[in-house]
């Protein structure tokens, strides 16, 4: 059964669109978790949009489960992580110019970078995911570079409906078997919702779901722990 990653990216964007302190995506943390979160998930940008290096450091030492650092495979970010220790590090493509990230890292035409920089970060006991599309290839190329986690990119299957999204569900499924006969772990996120989120919860060996703006959204109307709880409910009904 998936287990449930909750990101708390977009609490702190309702925090920086006034520049003040709250609310403080570190208690929402703690709330995530009273619903069922398996882990909590955080986007550190270059730009520091939401996310401030402060809301990572105190994540890290008050979370009751695990703290999963999505970041940009730079230089800075990796001497962030070394300091902070994560629980595991997610590797993602990043533009300053984009709303939210959009499509996967792009392993294959960086391969002896990524080896160098998830080495790094395994040398401090890291364990380090792949934010990919799922693509032979993408998979293939995390399981040469070293990735202990594959993340599946879902964007395209949650925008999607009718047959479309059935073949594009029919490619996740493939992709997860493919990357566990490899012995790569896979996770899953972007886009899923309330609705969509039931058939990518019921593929085998789907380790984690990953999903932060639909469970915020369902929270301004019901409160976060009914919101994460609900989710919770719907993967574990599988």
């Amino acid at each position: 059964m998936a287990t449930l990653g909750v990101n708390i990216d977009h609490i702190a964007n309702v925090r920086q669109a006034r520049k003040t302190v709250e609310p403080d995506p570190v208690q929402f943390a703690f709330l995530a978790e009273l619903g069922g979160a398996d882990s909590i998930t955080v986007h550190l940008r270059e730009d520091r949009r939401h996310i401030q290096d402060r809301d990572v450091i105190l994540l890290k030492k008050t979370i009751k489960t695990k703290l999963n650092l999505e970041m940009a495979a730079t230089p800075e970010m990796l001497e962030i992580a070394k300091k902070i220790l994560p629980d595991y590090v997610t590797l993602v493509p990043e533009k300053r110019e984009e709303v939210t990230t959009e499509g996967g890292l792009d392993v294959k035409a960086n391969v002896q970078y990524l080896k160098d920089f998830v080495g790094n970060l395994k040398d401090s006991k890291i364990e380090v995911s792949a934010f990919i599309d799922p693509l032979r290839d993408q998979i293939n190329y995390s399981k040469e570079i070293g990735f202990n986690f594959i993340e599946l990119h879902t964007g395209k299957y949650a925008e999607l409906s009718g047959y479309d999204q059935y073949k594009e569900l029919q490619r996740i499924i493939e992709s997860t078997h493919l990357a566990n006969d490899l012995g790569l772990v896979v996770n899953a996120g972007h886009g899923l919702n309330y609705n969509n989120v039931k058939k990518i919860a019921s593929i085998n060996n789907m380790n984690e779901l990953n999903i932060g703006h639909s469970i915020v959204a369902r929270a301004l109307a019901i409160g976060l722990e009914k919101s994460v709880r609900e989710m919770k409910s719907l993967i574990k009904s599988n």
